[in-house]
């Protein structure tokens, strides 16, 4: 009898722990409410949310009203990829910008939606399966691009085959007349621009080493720098900007800063894009610096190449912290460079711009680097915006993957959401922002002491790897569903959960161009 007295206790007190939230929502230890006083204390009003409704209320009303006004045919398309920008890092990205209450600019466009992300062969896509998706409307294998799923990966032919190929939106644009062009943070021939212009099996043949080094034939199987200035998508792009000049010249020659090539056949591609324009008694500028981008009459310029290091672009951050903002080019620079030179055509033009550097910060769990780029990537969205006009061009701001990035613990609302959280029951503290796996394993946890004593001053320095729960040399991406965020004609087609390989489709539509008009 005692016994089910004990038990019966126990039931209950378990029971009342559960029902008090004391079981799902662990209290922490150590941070005081009254260190972090109400960070805006007319939220502790209910009149305050009362009027942020009627506030919401009224914006959807006017919409409703002007509705009509968005189903003009999209004389120009821009498509902008956050490439790894998850949810969770478009959130955190808020509070780096001053608050949880504050929104990142492209969420104040009118429509959004939720796209998937998977590959033909993986639950977990990388980001050359995905732009084939995304700009061709087909979904591939995982390490392929511009390719059906018919095209294993390292298949040294399987490119070649015109009934595997994707076209891209990019194509779709330049035969109806549009022009189009690309702008990204990474190496052009990295793998999302690539999907822009390229049909290639393997992500890495970016030059003709690489697919030496896999044992194809660089004379049968073209790697990605040559397709982009030999093959007619790539030679007719108008604007190609971001890095990567290591794939367009030889070993044996160095660029503009000093470094040398990657290619080992000899080819200048650089030289050679230049001797086709010039061919064809065109105006075309080759440029390698912010200040040489400065000098380019941009409204009198027909071709623009610019290639701004050896590999990718620096870290928005590090431009500021390195104080480099003379040498190296925003991305809303680049941007804003890029419509500059497609809006002389008439017809319109299709434009994709890749925030790139969000997805390599992540891979190294540098989790501040990641939500700066994201904040930069958010200006080059407002500047597109900006410049352009709702009623003819179409802005559709999307990611291709998510990454494992997790925001947890219950910070207060003025902490810092790449500081420290609330001890933990070893009585340490962890991070707000953690990730599932990646080379920050070492920054949180050693075989001598187990879990390390983190400080503020530890974590606020940008080289600081965010901890993960399994080592990895790097991190991996997460297969959770993308945001996808609309402005201008036939944004409302963006709502709703759809396949990511519906997003092209959905731009062709609006612009009447390819297939889908």
């Amino acid at each position: 009898m005692a016994k089910r007295f004990i038990i019966l206790l126990f039931i209950a007190a378990w029971l009342s722990g559960s029902a008090s939230g004391q079981r799902d929502h662990p209290r922490g230890r150590s941070f005081d409410a009254e260190s972090h006083p109400v960070k805006h204390p007319e939220e502790q009003q209910t009149q305050y949310w009362v009027a942020k409704a009627q506030e919401k209320l009224l914006s959807k009303l006017a919409e409703a009203e002007t509705q009509s006004a968005n189903t003009n045919k999209a004389k120009n398309v821009i498509m902008f990829l956050g490439d790894g920008m998850s949810v969770h890092t478009v959130t955190a990205t808020r509070n780096l910008l001053g608050d949880s209450a504050e929104q990142v600019y492209f969420e104040g466009f009118p429509y959004t939606g939720l796209s998937k992300t998977y590959c033909v062969n993986r639950q977990v896509a990388d980001s050359a399966c995905t732009a084939t998706a995304y700009l061709g409307g087909v979904k591939g294998n995982y390490g392929t691009i511009g390719v059906n799923g018919q095209v294993p990966r390292y298949s040294c032919d399987g490119d070649a085959k015109e009934e595997n190929q994707v076209l891209s939106i990019a194509q779709w644009a330049q035969a109806a007349g549009k022009d189009a062009g690309l702008v990204t943070t990474a190496r052009v021939t990295h793998a999302s621009p690539a999907g822009v212009y390229a049909h290639t099996a393997d992500r890495n043949w970016e030059n003709d080493w690489e697919v030496a080094n896999r044992g194809c034939d660089p004379a049968q199987t073209i790697d990605i720098a040559r397709q982009l200035v030999e093959q007619p998508v790539g030679q007719r792009l108008k604007v190609i900007l971001g890095g990567g000049r290591q794939n367009f010249i030889n070993t044996t020659v160095n660029d503009e800063e000093g470094l040398p090539g990657l290619r080992t056949d000899g080819r200048h591609l650089i030289r050679q894009w230049l001797d086709q324009k010039r061919a064809t008694n065109v105006s075309a500028n080759y440029v390698w610096s912010r200040k040489g981008l400065s000098l380019v009459d941009l409204e009198h310029t027909d071709y623009l190449l610019g290639l701004f290091a050896n590999s990718h672009l620096p870290y928005n951050g590090d431009r500021e912290r390195k104080r480099s903002q003379l040498a190296d080019p925003s991305l809303s620079e680049l941007t804003e460079a890029a419509i500059k030179v497609l809006s002389r055509n008439q017809e319109g033009f299709f434009l994709f711009v890749e925030g790139a550097r969000i997805d390599m910060a992540h891979h190294d769990t540098y989790a501040r680097r990641s939500l700066e780029d994201t904040a930069e990537f958010a200006r080059a969205v407002q500047k597109a915006r900006e410049m352009t006009s709702e009623d003819d061009t179409l802005i559709v701001v999307t990611a291709d993957h998510a990454h494992v990035m997790s925001i947890n613990g219950y910070p207060f609302r003025d902490q810092e959401i790449t500081g420290l959280a609330q001890l933990a029951d070893d009585n340490l503290p962890y991070t707000i922002l953690s990730y599932a796996n990646g080379p920050g394993y070492y920054s949180g946890y050693n075989r001598a002491e187990g879990r390390a004593l983190l400080k503020e001053k530890t974590v606020a320095d940008a080289d600081f790897r965010y901890p993960t729960l399994a080592p990895l040399d790097a991190e991996t991406h997460g297969g959770d569903d993308v945001a996808v965020y609309a402005s201008g004609p036939y944004a409302q087609y963006f709502s709703g959960n759809y396949e990511q390989s519906n997003i092209p489709a959905l731009m062709a539509r609006a612009a009447g161009i390819g297939p889908y008009a």
